[in-house]
């Protein structure tokens, strides 16, 4: 988990760590913010957080749901740890179309210039992480969503963070 916050910090990512995260058999830490506002106005409301996926294909049939709730949370990146960056597009595949993603190698991993021209080519950061040191950026990630446009998927995974959060109070109410 700190080897994950060092990542997070060396990244400018500064939000809240939520760990394990599993989500169409990906694993990855995601790095959120919270919309204080929202979760104000959310929780004011008694909207929490709808994690049934069914629901949200439901919001493509104006008659069910005239409406549907503000996401409470912003999604600033997706951490993987991985062994080698030779699993990191693959790792990092699915969660590019959903927030910067970058994997977390470790220390000793040697520096292999084709393999990170390769991450850098696809948008997937790298960060080294030494074991209680501070963590070393080697490849910022890129935000490639907007390639992608929003999905109803993208949508129901920050509900998803959001419950997450609110899992743990302290972690929304000084957000």
């Amino acid at each position: 988990m700190q080897q994950l916050q060092h990542a997070a910090r060396a990244l400018g990512w500064d939000g809240q760590l939520i760990p394990d995260v599993e989500v169409l058999g990906a694993k990855f830490a995601a790095v959120v913010r919270i919309r204080q506002d929202v979760h104000q106005w959310r929780t004011h409301h008694g909207w929490a957080p709808e994690l049934n996926p069914a629901w949200f294909r439901s919001w493509s049939e104006p008659t069910a749901h005239d409406h549907v709730p503000v996401p409470a949370v912003d999604l600033l990146g997706a951490l993987v740890p991985v062994a080698h960056p030779r699993f990191a597009l693959r790792a990092c595949g699915t969660l590019l179309t959903l927030a910067p993603c970058a994997v977390v190698l470790p220390a000793n991993q040697p520096y292999r210039p084709l393999r990170m021209l390769e991450l850098d080519y696809y948008g997937v950061g790298a960060v080294n992480t030494p074991t209680g040191g501070p963590a070393e950026l080697v490849i910022t990630p890129e935000d490639r969503t907007a390639e992608f446009g929003s999905s109803l998927f993208g949508r129901w995974l920050l509900e998803v963070l959001y419950s997450r959060l609110l899992e743990h109070p302290q972690l929304t109410e000084n957000a």
